[in-house]
Parts: C-alpha cells; structure tokens; sequence
C-alpha cells in the first residue's frame, strides 16, 4: 500500500538535479561574463591611465620646450629693439648700490657708504649703468663728449684727422702701424691704413653732428640711437685707440728732439712695455677692446689726447685721497670735465648730478 506513494517522490528527486544544474550554470556565465567585463574594464581603466601619464609627459615636455623657446625669442627680441643697450637709462643711485651690493660683507659695506658719499656729498642722484665689456672706459668718456655736445680738441681743428694713418706711414715712417690690431677681431694687414682711416671718418662725422646739435634731448636721443648698434661703436672706439696712438707717436718725437712734453708721456715711455709707440701698441693698445680694458696710464693719454678733464670716482679707494682722481692730473683750464664712477678700474659707469 505506501509503494504508489513513494513514486512520486522519487520522481521529483529525479526533476531536482536538473533545476540545480540549470540555476549553477547561470551562475557560471553570469561570474565569466562579469570577469570578462572587469578584465576589459581593467584594461580599459590600465590603457587610459597609461594613455594619460604619456599625454602629461608630452605636454610637460611639450610646455618646456615653448618656454624655453618663448623665453629665447623675448630675449631675441629685446636685443633687437631695445634702445640703449650699451649704455642704459638712468636709474637711482641709491637704489642701485642696494641692488649690487647686499650683504654684510666688509666690501659690501664699503660700497654702500661709497654710495653715500656721492649722493650726500657729491650730490650725484642717478647712474647710467654701462655695458661691462672692455671698451667699458671708452665707451663711458665717449658717450658724456656726445650727449653733451662737447666741441673738437684744438689739434683737431688744426689737422684732418682723417688723413692721420696715412701721416704716420708716409710723414714719419711707422711701417709697424701694420700691426696694429681692432680689438677682438685682430685684424692686422696691409689694409689697416683703410679700416683705421673709416674707423676715424666716423668718429669725426659723428663728433660734428653731436657739437653742432644745441638741442639737448635731440642729442641725447640720437645718443640712444648710435650706442645700441655695436658695429658703428666698436669703430669709434677703435678710432679714439688710434688717437691716443697718433699723440703717443708725436709726443715721442718730441721727446727725440728735446722738447717738453708733458711728465705723463715721460713716464710712459720710462716703462719698458711701452719705451717707444711701437711697444705702446704691441703690449697695451692692441689689448685694449680684446683682453683689456684701459689702465690708469691710458686713461691720461685718452684725456690729453681729447682735451677734456676726466673725473672718476674711484668707489673701492673710499676713506683715502684716491676716492677721486683726475685724468690728467694738471689739465688746461678750459678743458670740460666729464666724471666716471668705478668700482674696481675696471668697469666704469656714468655719474648723473
């Protein structure tokens, strides 16, 4: 009799498996397809990280390499249109010695109360910084003969300075001018006489416009003008280094035949690197633009050969009686006065009062 009821049960144990079978294999393609879609996801999310990271490498390098070129061509262009360049604007004086010398450094020290002492003293308000090269000095006494109009020395009047190179060769025999050297570029040759003579043409086309301009702002612009082209300046500086060779030269033929010279050319020639013109220009001159700038005794010769007083204040000597010197010591009385500050007498710069 409880055999017909116990069929039934075994058939539904026999249906239950298959169920089960049926739920576990959805199961099974519902993990695979979410680890499918997590492995695609992580690679995703990998390949998107890794896309990005080489994205801002790119960019990063990509935003240095136009910084780097947009810092090059403000410079590029600065240099090009700035105005000026070789001798700047005026700034204050004070301001300018906090800006240069911080610090409390015995010299630092020193400075700030040279300084102090042009401002309070000399009542000296502003500088013109000037370009730190070795035509520092020629370049600071030429741009003050210029910007205030200054008129042609005496001898220059008397002669044509011109035609001075020629002079030297045909006149009085000085086959070494050949020798002679532009500064960095050491040009020597039988072609000197041609480069020296332009180099002096400019210089005195130049010194007549400046003397004949009264108007002292159209001076001082075409000053900006001229000095921030360094082709047209390096050869006035050369003419004014051939200047002080031509009076080295006479004053040297003078001394042959006895005549008083003055004591500083005595004392040039006592000095065996310059015993003569020719040893003057070999162990000094030729240096001077290239390797040198110009030492105390060059810059007498460059005062007397261009007339004018030249006043320097010798920063670095404050507290004894070489804070100011005059090159030449003894000038003539209408000779004009020009003033350079220095701190070492190397580079000069330019007083305003």
């Amino acid at each position: 009799m409880e055999a017909p009821r116990s069929a039934p049960r075994e058939r539904e144990r026999a249906r239950t498996p298959a169920g089960s079978d049926q739920v576990h294999s959805w199961i099974l393609v519902t993990s695979q397809v979410v680890n499918t879609a997590w492995r695609i996801a992580r690679a995703f999310v990998v390949m998107a990280v890794s896309l990005l990271s080489a994205s801002l490498c790119y960019f990063r390098r990509l935003h240095l390499y136009l910084g780097h070129r947009l810092k090059w061509w403000i410079g590029y262009l600065q240099r090009k249109f700035k105005r000026n360049l070789s001798v700047e604007a005026e700034v204050d004086l004070l301001g300018y010695c906090a800006r240069e010398w911080k610090g409390e450094t015995p010299r630092a020290k020193l400075m700030r109360r040279a300084y102090e002492e042009l401002f309070w003293r000399h009542h000296i308000k502003c500088v013109r910084p000037v370009k730190r090269d070795n035509y520092d000095a020629l370049r600071s006494v030429l741009f003050q003969i210029f910007s205030q109009g200054l008129s042609f020395p005496s001898w220059m009047k008397e002669k044509d300075i011109v035609k001075l190179p020629e002079k030297l060769l045909f006149s009085q025999g000085c086959n070494w001018i050949q020798q002679y050297s532009f500064g960095p570029e050491k040009y020597t040759g039988s072609n000197v006489f041609g480069k020296l003579r332009k180099c002096v043409e400019l210089l005195k086309i130049r010194w007549t416009e400046f003397s004949g301009m009264r108007d002292y702002h159209k001076r001082g612009s075409m000053c900006n003008t001229l000095f921030c082209d360094a082709i047209l300046e390096y050869k006035l500086y050369e003419a004014l280094k051939f200047i002080m060779l031509y009076q080295v030269t006479e004053m040297y033929e003078q001394m042959k035949t006895n005549k008083v010279i003055p004591s500083l050319f005595r004392i040039l020639f006592s000095r065996e690197s310059s015993s003569d013109p020719l040893s003057f220009m070999m162990n000094h001159l030729n240096s001077i633009g290239d390797t040198c700038g110009l030492e105390q005794i060059d810059m007498f010769i460059l005062g007397y050969s261009l007339q004018v007083k030249i006043k320097v204040f010798r920063l670095f000597k404050f507290n004894s009686r070489d804070f100011t010197v005059c090159y030449p010591e003894e000038p003539l009385r209408e000779w004009p006065e020009i003033s350079l500050l220095t701190e070492n007498d190397r580079q000069y710069h330019i007083p305003v009062f």
